[in-house]
């Protein structure tokens, strides 16, 4: 990306930060399930530096399933300022609930805070006009409450629909990975298994709705899969991915190397 070093950097100075030079800071569920590359917990895919905090204590199942989840809004902010001061220049979470926690979080950072790919639905909203929706694809569709769509900026009721990968039993990789109950001792999954199956269900999600002109994906680890997806229905599909290049591309432009 960068051809030589930044020639406007040419004196430093401290902060009260303890690292420079830094990218994204990504808050992650306390789970040790893997990730496929492009899976937000595995860095190894994305061409910025990443710093990750571990929100102790908060698994997928509080997040997700809890009535009461302001009783974990202390924990992620914890992880959150920690990320913050250790100087990453905008402040993600791993998983699309923590859109839950999306206006609380950003009031207490000073950096930018991106906690779920649903922040997309609105850009992806004014993309592609009121006669067409945008088709949200969610881990669990019953689990999205309308506090997760109105404090990622989404009117309620209007040009979306909402699906659910998983509700349907049809992904049983994504189980062995994240289904508490069902995924084995030591959490594991099949690549091409589970590229087939999240295909056929986005693809079915996407035929179900005519008009669909845009689709976002809320879990983190749906994005290794997206392209092919997107090869499927060839729409514009957002990611957790495509946030993260948004929100490293804001906070740290890109400088231009060319001729003419």
């Amino acid at each position: 990306m960068y051809l030589s070093r930044d020639i406007g950097v040419s004196r430093i100075k401290g902060r009260k930060k303890y690292c420079y030079g830094t990218g994204l800071g990504i808050v992650l569920l306390d789970e040790t399930y893997p990730g496929f590359p492009g899976d937000v917990r595995n860095p190894s895919a994305f061409p910025y530096p990443i710093q990750y905090e571990v929100a102790e204590g908060l698994d997928i199942q509080k997040l997700v399933l809890d009535e009461d989840k302001h009783q974990h809004l202390e924990t992620v902010l914890k992880a959150a300022g920690k990320l913050e001061k250790m100087g990453c220049r905008a402040i993600l979470a791993e998983c699309g609930y923590f859109a839950y926690f999306q206006k609380e979080i950003a009031a207490r950072m000073e950096v930018p805070v991106f906690m779920s790919s649903l922040l997309q639905i609105p850009w992806a909203q004014s993309l592609i006009g009121p006669g067409r929706v945008v088709g949200i694809l969610m881990s669990a569709k019953e689990m999205l409450l309308d506090k997760h769509l109105t404090d990622v900026g989404v009117a309620l009721g209007s040009n979306y629909v909402i699906g659910g990968a998983m509700d349907s039993g049809e992904c049983p990789e994504f189980d062995n990975l994240w289904t508490e109950g069902i995924r084995p001792a030591v959490p594991h999954a099949d690549y091409q298994q589970s590229e087939k199956a999240f295909v056929r269900v986005g693809l079915r999600f996407f035929k179900d709705h005519p008009n669909m002109g845009a689709m976002v994906l809320e879990c983190t680890g749906f994005p290794p899969f997206a392209r092919a997806l997107q090869r499927e229905i060839g729409i514009p599909i957002f990611s957790w991915g495509t946030l993260m290049d948004f929100a490293y591309s804001i906070t740290v432009h890109r400088d231009y190397y060319g001729h003419v």
